[in-house]
């Protein structure tokens, strides 16, 4: 770091967000808005039991004479098994869907069936058409923003939606957690739901057409909003991720994959190797800050770990070389993009400039405190 650098008194986080912000006593804007959404999106002890009980009741309910009661996603990953596992517990009838997008690793895909043939959890997997996807990925690359998986992101959220809709569901179980994922500068990711955005990559620097792709606009996602029930189970449990993953290896015989959504090859590739050689962003500063907060990680050895590469040098090579082959690429094509000029997306044009409108910002703060409200009543 050089002398204008700072990072934050409490967190990890620094000056490679450029829009971070300290206060007097040197802590950031995402400690502080982490503090902040633990009082509003958190449910603790046993006033998280007591809303998970009432939300168990309503989903049961809902789902009487239905095969299935709600959705969950699965990715192999840490979170979505254990969601899978307590949805079960809670005796819910799940139906898992998962998004294959040409980039599963070998052991996401074992863990994945796996777990759920144990727990007897019906799976849908929608392969995503591969030269589509392919081109996608493609554009956003050349776009040369920091952005470039937003569109599994998006197409996984539509997919959520499109299924609950399709076998009559209003339930969607998902594994996001406050605790453990926060601190996201909109700045190293930004338009998971802005399907503007990705179009307007896509029209510049794609070629082949979007026929098949998942997607949704703004105000087609509000009106799943207004039908449907999305549900953060992990933000009523007292959840601690190495514990969840004990868990998962002792009675599922998972496996862990190295690192936070490592699962994929080209998350892997793209969070370890583009992200911090291109950009400078390092999103284990985001996790590991997550962990300090909720005490789960000390900061220095959070601070101890970023010395470190993201993960082994030779890895990143193998994954590197597949990554090329598997796009289409030659190792010079590569390199170019990599030596693009770095942009972001208020290069192009999207949505981002209605989430700042004062109207927006009003309504997502009275939407925000009336959906507490209401699963605390729930």
């Amino acid at each position: 770091m050089t002398t204008d650098d700072r990072i934050c008194a409490r967190c990890v986080m620094d000056t490679t967000d450029p829009d971070i912000q300290f206060d007097k006593d040197g802590v950031c804007n995402h400690c502080q808005a982490y503090d902040s959404d633990l009082k509003t999106m958190v449910f603790q002890g046993q006033e998280g039991q007591r809303a998970l009980e009432r939300i168990t009741r309503n989903i049961q309910a809902s789902g009487q004479g239905k095969k299935y009661d709600c959705i969950i996603g699965v990715s192999g990953g840490v979170d979505s098994t254990f969601v899978a596992m307590q949805v079960k517990e809670l005796g819910l009838r799940p139906l898992a869907v998962h998004l294959d997008n040409g980039w599963d690793s070998e052991l996401a895909v074992a863990n994945i069936h796996k777990a759920l043939n144990t727990l007897g959890i019906d799976l849908y997997t929608h392969v995503i058409d591969w030269e589509e996807f392919k081109d996608l990925q493609l554009a956003f690359l050349k776009a040369s923003t920091p952005d470039s998986e937003i569109p599994s992101d998006h197409a996984i959220i539509t997919l959520l939606h499109q299924m609950a809709a399709k076998v009559g569901v209003k339930y969607i179980i998902a594994g996001y957690n406050r605790r453990t994922e926060s601190h996201l500068p909109s700045a190293w990711s930004y338009g998971h739901l802005d399907w503007r955005y990705i179009q307007s990559v896509h029209k510049q620097f794609g070629h082949v057409p979007l026929q098949t792709f998942p997607h949704m606009g703004l105000w087609t996602y509000y009106r799943y909003r207004l039908t449907q029930e999305r549900i953060d189970i992990l933000n009523y449990l007292d959840y601690v991720k190495s514990n969840a993953i004990s868990r998962l290896e002792r009675e599922l015989g998972w496996k862990y994959y190295g690192g936070k959504h490592y699962e994929s090859i080209y998350t892997r590739f793209y969070q370890g190797y583009i992200l911090p050689r291109k950009f400078g962003y390092d999103k284990r500063k985001c996790h590991f800050s997550s962990l300090i907060c909720s005490g789960a990680m000390t900061r220095a050895d959070a601070l101890q770990e970023l010395k470190s590469e993201p993960y082994p040098i030779e890895m990143q090579e193998e994954d590197k070389e597949y990554v090329i082959k598997k796009l289409g690429l030659t190792v010079e094509e590569f390199e170019r993009i990599m030596d693009l000029p770095r942009k972001t997306f208020r290069d192009y044009p999207s949505y981002g400039n209605y989430y700042k409108t004062p109207l927006y910002i009003g309504l997502r703060i009275i939407y925000r405190a009336v959906r507490r409200k209401r699963l605390q009543t729930f």
